[in-house]
């Protein structure tokens, strides 16, 4: 399974002072503002540097002091983008609750705080922890701001990502829809705002199986970050690790391997080695290279990828699901069902915890699962199994999505291998009906 990478962006904030307390502030002020420039071009490293810097300054202001909360949430943004969402954490939690007793419970940093809080719970796959605060952000914005304020376009996305992340592509897409068509009024077609948009509603289109409107809106995306950003900056890197998603999803390997390699240099130059996005590009690398045959190259790979996601993420992540999943892939490839089986039992135990019983990345797992039986012989399993991914993918993907065409193109293969050609024949029937409708699909597994 590869993974596409959505854009969760943390909101800065710098917090001006009127009179004399512009003079008394002024260099906690020019710290930040360099903090954020720093930030905003992928300099992580001098980024933090420099808000861990503000932050000291401004605990001199007062424990209650506005921008001791804006220090706070832009270190906790920071650390976010690093990958570092344990770190991140409480300090958004304490920015949030100074921000409430100053500012009150409505105001327009509040919302910021609340936003950033919750796209922390997201890359922790905490996602009922999430939401709450991320509809409550959004609503606080489009009381204060306005429906149409591209701070709106921020919520939104943030939302996207949520329901993306637990599957739901038919709750994210008027939401993605409208952060585009904001992004686009309020910034201009060619701000960066608008290429995350382009980004988050393609994320969407790929998981409900419209590779063709995805591959055109993150073409769009990658045009827009390299002209605004620049070659190197790190969302360039997601950028062609989502496009490199795709075209591997579509079968077209040999455009994907370039695009994956280059992706990964960008992402361990600009967030360092240990950084969770540098572990996805690794893990879609060791991906390519399984369905390739090229285990050797892909074991290293795969196993780093593990390595940094349980450091950065914990055990209980869905990325390190989607780590054991794809490890599994790797070991079941090769024959080796006995080291295959404890890998997929785990990340299926981890998807089912973290994401809910009807996840399509639980079908995902189900089906690999399914595929290592069948080859051990154990066909009632199998059968279980497959029909279980099945019944997954139909309701949440919908009935035409090529995974549900997957699904029981695989299940009639077993009840063919089971000597029940009566049973298999309608499967496949209505798998081909599916392919007929996205003839530009290939098939997934």
């Amino acid at each position: 399974m590869n993974r596409a990478i959505g854009c969760l962006a943390g909101v800065l904030a710098l917090a001006l002072w009127p009179g004399a307390a512009v003079a008394q502030s002024g260099a906690w002020e020019t710290t930040m503002a360099a903090g954020m420039s720093a930030h905003q071009g992928g300099h992580y490293a001098e980024a933090e540097e420099k808000f861990s810097a503000a932050l000291k300054e401004a605990e001199a202001f007062g424990p209650e002091d506005p921008r001791l909360a804006a220090s706070l949430n832009n270190l906790a943004s920071l650390y976010a983008a690093r990958g570092q969402a344990a770190r991140a954490e409480p300090l958004s939690r304490q920015a949030l609750a100074i921000r409430e007793k100053a500012l009150g419970a409505e105001h327009a940093d509040v919302a910021a705080s609340l936003e950033n809080l919750g796209s922390i719970y997201a890359a922790q796959g905490q996602y009922a922890r999430a939401e709450p605060l991320l509809r409550r952000a959004l609503g606080i914005r489009e009381k204060t701001l306005g429906p149409e304020h591209p701070e709106v376009a921020q919520s939104l996305n943030a939302l996207v990502e949520l329901h993306r992340a637990r599957g739901q592509a038919g709750a994210a897409e008027p939401l993605a829809s409208r952060a585009l068509a904001i992004a686009e009024k309020g910034r201009g077609p060619e701000h960066p705002d608008v290429a995350t948009s382009l980004n988050n509603l393609a994320g969407v289109r790929l998981a409900q199986g419209k590779y063709v409107e995805a591959e055109s809106l993150y073409s769009r995306a990658l045009e827009i970050r390299e002209k605004a950003l620049g070659r190197e900056h790190p969302h360039v890197g997601t950028s062609l690790n989502n496009i490199g998603v795709l075209y591997a999803t579509r079968g077209r390997s040999a455009e994907a391997e370039p695009v994956y390699r280059q992706a990964l240099a960008i992402a361990e130059k600009a967030l360092g080695p240990e950084h969770p996005q540098v572990a996805t590009s690794l893990n879609n690398l060791a991906l390519f290279h399984v369905t390739q045959g090229r285990h050797a190259e892909a074991e290293p790979l795969s196993t780093r990828a593990l390595a940094i996601d349980e450091k950065a993420l914990g055990t209980e992540h869905p990325s390190v699901a989607t780590d054991l999943n794809n490890m599994g892939l790797l070991y079941a490839s090769q024959g080796d069902f006995e080291r295959a089986a404890p890998v997929y039992g785990r990340a299926l135990a981890i998807r089912e915890k973290v994401l809910g019983p009807e996840h399509p990345d639980v079908a995902s797992t189900l089906t690999n699962l399914a595929v290592l039986r069948h080859e051990q012989g154990r066909h009632r399993e199998a059968v279980f199994l497959y029909r279980r991914a099945w019944e997954i993918r139909e309701k949440a993907l919908g009935p035409d999505h090529p995974q549900v065409a997957a699904s029981l193109e695989n299940y009639a293969v077993l009840l063919r291998a089971m000597d029940h050609p009566r049973m298999a024949a309608p499967l496949e029937a209505r798998a081909e009906a599916i392919r007929a409708k996205l003839p530009q699909v290939q098939a997934a597994k």
